[in-house]
């Protein structure tokens, strides 16, 4: 009827009722667990928060969490990119048994990855051994957490470029050609603008995994405190003494941190894609 306002028809039916569904699931498996940190963080005075989640060694493990996490998402951005170019643009032998192994990563327990890193990089160890000839020990230093971290972490970007440069015409690479662009002008002027904010979202994940990983990197860190010792071994430590409010106080920092490394990550891929909009 004319004079009427139109109700706009949602597109997924029952949208109110998926939606309470929805924000149900998300409190009761995320909302509430993560409000438990804060619960016993509260048990003790700011002064002696502070005191907890200072600490030297507490820092220091801060610090490996950190340095390490950052080392090898870098890597991982690296190497995942080259692995899911190849993967996208060539043809070859075992090609879908490569991109499957890609996930295990994802299947494997980390303990068995942890396990097996740390037996082939010690010194009697296949790799280990080899690279102790020139004086470089990988496990129990932070050459093997970081080792470690890469091999949990390197799927997210994979994964996460992969679906990208399926997208890319490869006729846009022949253009640039064609005008007299080079291979790293093409690379850095067609294909890197369009997989930035899926690389992003990838290096991102890849760090905020590395930063919470325990199972992979508590065998082949050696966990020598001020050195290797992780910020998630020392939570369990603390678990283990039975101090509650001190593990939630220094998984609490951990879950600002996580929370501010998203927001980086959502502003940046918010700014990339902004910029792919724009060039497009």
């Amino acid at each position: 009827m004319k004079g009427k306002i139109r109700r706009k028809r949602r597109v997924i039916p029952g949208f109110g009722l998926s939606f309470g569904i929805t924000l149900a699931m998300l409190g009761f498996i995320v909302v509430i667990p993560l409000c438990t940190l804060v619960i016993f963080s509260a048990k003790l005075s700011f002064s002696d928060f502070l005191a907890t989640v200072t600490r030297p060694r507490v820092l220091s493990s801060y610090r490996v969490s950190l340095e390490t996490a950052l080392i090898a998402a870098l890597i991982d951005a690296f190497m995942g990119t080259i692995l899911a170019w190849v993967l996208v643009r060539y043809k070859f032998p075992g090609k879908q048994i490569m991109n499957g192994i890609i996930e295990l990563p994802f299947a494997l327990p980390t303990a068995v990855a942890g396990i097996s890193l740390t037996h082939l990089t010690t010194t009697n160890g296949w790799i280990g051994s080899f690279f102790a000839k020139f004086g470089i020990r990988i496990a129990y230093t932070r050459i093997g957490i970081i080792v470690a971290l890469v091999f949990i972490g390197i799927p997210f970007v994979v994964r996460a470029v992969q679906p990208v440069l399926e997208k890319i015409d490869i006729e846009y690479e022949e253009a640039a050609n064609m005008l007299g662009a080079g291979s790293r002008q093409t690379v850095l002027k067609v294909i890197l603008p369009e997989i930035l904010p899926a690389l992003i979202g990838g290096f991102t994940m890849s760090f905020a995994r590395g930063l919470g990983e325990y199972g992979s990197v508590v065998f082949i860190a050696g966990n020598t405190p001020y050195e290797t010792e992780i910020t998630p071994l020392m939570i369990m430590s603390e678990l283990q003494e039975y101090d509650y409010a001190s593990a939630t106080s220094i998984a609490l920092v951990m879950l600002a941190i996580a929370f501010l490394i998203l927001f980086i990550n959502a502003v940046l891929q918010s700014r990339s894609s902004k910029i792919v909009s724009g060039i497009s």
